[in-house]
């Protein structure tokens, strides 16, 4: 694959976790009764938040996109033969569904409602589909001599960031979600640094 396209495709998975926490720390900003201990971050997009079209279509619809990009390139580097198809889809996946999560303003008032469901789907499903994606990378990681060393600490990351749901109880349920949300991040922005390591390694040889 031409350095370029390796170029442009890291730097979208860069710039992805970035974006989202600046936009969720901006329009957090706005509202001085929102908590970020009890609130869910999708309280920021909900029918009755102000300016929730902003949060909707920068933190998620395009974070979203910008992580399915990511995922074409990532795919090409780590299995340029091809393979590793359910990796690929599940990250692929994950960003649209985080997107289709946007589409759907949740209904906090509201929890049977169409919307609320459709914006439940897509963020419960994103969150499944990295999953499957995450669990499914270390072995399409391992094949590669590049690639093998980022095998273990990005399932470790995908780790921590299952462990982090025990903690949505209690007084503070909102911080297990961000937690979570910190390693999907990291774990996105780790293997974006990787394939922009290795446009790097490309241009030295």
């Amino acid at each position: 694959m031409k350095n370029n396209k390796l170029n442009k495709y890291g730097i979208a998975g860069l710039l992805a976790p970035i974006i989202f926490l600046v936009t969720y720390f901006l329009m957090s900003s706005f509202r001085p009764e929102y908590s970020h201990l009890t609130k869910a971050i999708s309280e920021l997009g909900s029918l009755d938040a102000p300016n929730k079209w902003w949060w909707n279509i920068i933190g998620y619809m395009l974070v979203g996109g910008m992580i399915s990009f990511f995922a074409i390139g990532l795919k090409q580097s780590v299995n340029p033969d091809g393979k590793g198809k359910l990796a690929f889809w599940g990250l692929f996946l994950s960003g649209l569904f985080m997107s289709i999560s946007g589409v759907f303003p949740g209904d906090f008032d509201n929890r049977t409602s169409l919307t609320m469901i459709l914006h439940a789907i897509g963020s419960f499903g994103s969150f499944v589909f990295f999953l499957i994606a995450a669990f499914a990378y270390p072995k399409q990681l391992r094949k590669s001599e590049y690639w093998k060393k980022a095998a273990t600490p990005s399932l470790i990351l995908t780790i921590l960031s299952i462990i982090s749901g025990f903690l949505r109880t209690g007084s503070a349920p909102g911080l297990g979600q961000r937690i979570g949300f910190f390693f999907y991040f990291l774990w996105i922005g780790y293997l974006a640094y990787m394939l922009l390591n290795k446009r790097k390694e490309i241009n030295t040889v």
